[in-house]
C-alpha cells in the first residue's frame, strides 16, 4: 500500500499491483472521481533510458487510437519531475499465461470466447493499420468470465504500404518475445498482419495444450525451431480438439506467410463455421482463486 502522501500529478497511488524489470503498475485514483485507474511508471533506474522511454511513448500513441471493448484503453502519457507513466483503463485480471499454469483445464471452458474476443482485438488494430508484433498469452488479460483485454503496444508498428513495404524493415535488433515469433520477425524483415497471424496460432496452441509449440534449451535452438522445425498438431496434446481446427492452427503457423489466412477476419470466418471442441469442456469444480491473482 501506498502512503497518502504518494501522487503522481492528481494521481494517489493506492497499491502497488505488480513490479517488473522496467516498470511499476500501481492502482491509482483521483479525488473526487469514483474511477479507478492503472498507472504504468517507469522504475527509477530505467527513466533515461532511451529505449525504454521510447516504448512507452509508443505504447501511447499506438494505444490512445485503439478503441475497442476487447483492448485495454491508453489514455494519458504524463511526466512528474523525472517520472514518466502511463495512464490506463482499470481492468485487475490475471493474463493468460499466469491462469495457465494452473493448468489448460481451468481455462477450457472459456476457450470459445477468449478466441473470440482476441481475435476480435487484433483484427480491429490490424483494421486500424497497427501491427502488435508481440502477441503471447502475458498479453491477453481473461476475466474470470471469460472477458479479455489485449495488451502491452510498447513495440508495435504502423503497417507498411506501398513502395515502403518492400524496404527492408530496419538494422535495429530484433524484438518480440522468442517462443511466438514468425519466421519473418526472427529475420527482422517487413512484417504485416500475417506475423501476428503467426505469433496468434502460437497463442491458441498453448491455450488449447497448456504449452508453447516450441521450446529449446538456448534462444537460438528455439527460434530455429521458428524458422525450419515441423509444426507441431494440437492434437497430441489436446485430442478433444476437432481435426478441423488443429489443422487451422497449423495454418496460422505455416512458415511462409503466404500460407497462412491472409487477415484475421479470414481466421474468424473459419473459426466461426467449425466446432473447436468435439466435447464443450465444462468449467472445473473447484480450485483456490488464490492462485489466479494477479495483473498485467
Amino acid at each position: 500500500m501506498s502512503r497518502p502522501r504518494d501522487f503522481l500529478g492528481p494521481y494517489r497511488l493506492v497499491r502497488l499491483i505488480r513490479v517488473g524489470i522496467t516498470t511499476e503498475v500501481w492502482e491509482a485514483a483521483k479525488t473526487d472521481d469514483p474511477t479507478r485507474y492503472v498507472l504504468k511508471v517507469l522504475k527509477k533506474d530505467k527513466r533515461k533510458d532511451r529505449d525504454e522511454l521510447a516504448g512507452l511513448k509508443n505504447e501511447f500513441e499506438c494505444g490512445k487510437t485503439l478503441k475497442h471493448p476487447h483492448i485495454i484503453r491508453i489514455l494519458d502519457f504524463n511526466t512528474q519531475g523525472e517520472t514518466v507513466y502511463l495512464v490506463m483503463e482499470y481492468f485487475e485480471h490475471p493474463n493468460l499465461k499466469l491462469q495457465l499454469r494452473d493448468g489448460q483445464q481451468r481455462v477450457a471452458h472459456l476457450a470459445l470466447k477468449i478466441i473470440e474476443q482476441s481475435a476480435e482485438a487484433l483484427f480491429y488494430m490490424h483494421g486500424a493499420g497497427w501491427i502488435h508484433r508481440d502477441v503471447k498469452p502475458d498479453n491477453f488479460l481473461v476475466s474470470e468470465e471469460g472477458q479479455v483485454k489485449l495488451i502491452d503496444f510498447a513495440i508495435s508498428t504502423r503497417q507498411k504500404s506501398g513502395l515502403s513495404a518492400l524496404l527492408p524493415f530496419g538494422r535495429g535488433p530484433v524484438q518480440g518475445t522468442r517462443s511466438y515469433m514468425s519466421p519473418e520477425q526472427i529475420r527482422n524483415q517487413n512484417l504485416d498482419a500475417r506475423a501476428d497471424i503467426y505469433s496468434y496460432g502460437c497463442v491458441l496452441y498453448e491455450l488449447l495444450t497448456g504449452k508453447p509449440p516450441f521450446t529449446g534449451t538456448t534462444a537460438d535452438e528455439l527460434l530455429n525451431k521458428h524458422l525450419t522445425g515441423p509444426i507441431p498438431s494440437v492434437l497430441v496434446g489436446n485430442d478433444n480438439v476437432t481435426p478441423e481446427f488443429a489443422n487451422l492452427i497449423r495454418k496460422m503457423m505455416s512458415k511462409r506467410r503466404d500460407d497462412r489466412p491472409n487477415t484475421m477476419y479470414d481466421f474468424l470466418k473459419d473459426f466461426r463455421a467449425m466446432r473447436v471442441f468435439k466435447i464443450l469442456p465444462k468449467p472445473p469444480e473447484s480450485g483456490s482463486k488464490d492462485q489466479r491473482k494477479g495483473f498485467i
